[in-house]
């Protein structure tokens, strides 16, 4: 079985794949475009294998959409001269924004037509103040650390770590931390939040097995002394235990603050928080508009992580309404709970969201639900299609996960009224959503 192989590369599928097919095999192969005729270097292969992937590694007749890669290490064609696979995170590096978001937006109508069995023309909007290039707009940074201590990323689907020495699509203030300098012996992941508003920025280390303490008292004054001057007040440092769920303060404090519709949030250490600088108001300010909340209606936000979405909604209903918000994670539920303390209209619930409505007696207004990748699950659906609320407000980022739920929601009765796809991830394939759901 051949290692390269020359294919004319078809139409773009969901997860960042184009298609294209060798001897009648379907093969997802990535790092090329429509119409192009490119030789693919075999990733994942095998006789008995349904399909095949590929990375193209050369441009045999390129595509006018296609650019010069941004970022060396995540070009595939520049990595495989190299001998090497490209670092993931920018996928869509090779291809003019523009035909990105025209890529994007043919992938996601085609996985509402296929799982919601709904035809509907998409239009992928870019964030209103994105850079011309689109780079600089990742608030936050993962990363895993190679032998020798230094900040590394896998290449998709391997366990291959490759050093990096900048990431491009972070922010500025993010690349001022000069963490590549740092010696990260002892850890195993480092993750970086630098708020877009400013402030201080946190890093958070993931130790390995039986790192010592001092190891990692080592590491947070090294993270201090590399930081620019100009990379914002002190630094802080947290180191995460994944599996007890414990946060150790090494350095300054253990949460950063957000901003965001005229509200502060306090995220503290793994939390989620919306990644693209701008995405917080672009998105809470979709569900102000789509879901148009009115003063003392009852509202559930699930899913609800720091209170993003739930002190607007708040503002919404006054002091007469109600707003539960149900969030999984202990630790993020508890941020919900300092973000929020002052709006006595708001129920914070720390829970499974299957459970909490199970458990929920009260009427609903309206719900807006901003589930994990996986989307909600037909149970969650059902649960909140028997509370019967006027309106849904659905965000998602993913759209195979939200055109499986939105059929489930149609053959319950519900339409479709509107739906919003936002670009926050330029150079990925990854999009964000809002829709609205009515019953007619």
């Amino acid at each position: 079985m051949p290692s390269d192989i020359e294919l004319t590369i078809g139409a773009p599928a969901h997860g960042g794949h184009f298609v294209a097919r060798h001897e009648g095999r379907v093969v997802f192969v990535r790092h090329a475009l429509p119409g192009e005729r490119v030789r693919a270097r075999l990733t994942e292969s095998g006789p008995d294998a349904k399909f095949w992937r590929a990375d193209a590694v050369e441009i045999l007749e390129a595509s006018p959409d296609r650019v010069p890669h941004f970022w060396p290490a995540a070009d595939s064609i520049r990595a495989a001269a190299r001998g090497r696979l490209p670092v993931g995170g920018a996928e869509f590096g090779h291809i003019r924004l523009e035909a990105q978001r025209s890529i994007k937006a043919t992938v996601f109508a085609e996985q509402l037509q296929r799982l919601a069995g709904l035809e509907r023309e998409i239009t992928v909007e870019a964030a209103p103040d994105e850079s011309p290039d689109g780079l600089g707009w990742r608030t936050r940074a993962s990363f895993s650390v190679a032998p020798g201590g230094r900040l590394a990323m896998h290449p998709h689907r391997s366990d291959e770590l490759i050093p990096v020495t900048g990431m491009p699509l972070a922010s500025e203030a993010v690349n001022a931390l000069n963490l590549w300098e740092v010696d990260f012996t002892g850890a195993d992941r480092v993750e970086v939040a630098a708020p877009a508003a400013g402030g201080a920025p946190l890093v958070l280390v993931i130790p390995s097995a039986g790192t010592h303490p001092r190891t990692l008292s080592r590491i947070a004054g090294e993270v201090g002394t590399a930081a620019d001057p100009g990379a914002g007040e002190t630094v802080s440092v947290v180191a995460w235990d994944p599996e007890e769920h414990v946060l150790t303060r090494l350095r300054g404090r253990t949460w950063v603050r957000e901003s965001a519709m005229g509200h502060d949030f306090r995220v503290t250490g793994a939390g989620f928080w919306q990644i693209h600088r701008s995405a917080p108001a672009v998105l809470a300010g979709a569900v102000r508009d789509g879901l148009q909340v009115q003063p003392g209606e009852r509202v559930a936000d699930l899913f609800a992580g720091a209170g993003l979405f739930t002190a607007p909604l708040a503002d919404a209903t006054g002091e007469t309404g109600h707003v539960l918000s149900v969030e999984g994670s202990p630790g993020t539920s508890r941020d919900a709970r300092k973000n929020l303390f002052a709006a006595p209209q708001v129920e914070v619930v720390q829970g499974r969201v299957d459970r909490v409505l199970r458990a929920h007696t009260g009427a609903l207004d309206v719900v807006l639900l901003d589930p994990p990748r996986t989307g909600a699950g037909r149970t969650v659906v059902d649960q909140i299609n028997s509370a019967a609320p006027r309106v849904l407000g659905y965000v998602s980022c993913d759209p195979a996960s939200f055109a499986r739920d939105l059929g489930w929601f149609r053959a319950a009765g519900w339409e479709l009224d509107s739906l919003r796809v936002f670009d926050l991830y330029p150079h990925t394939h990854h999009m964000e959503s809002f829709a609205v759901l009515r019953r007619p």
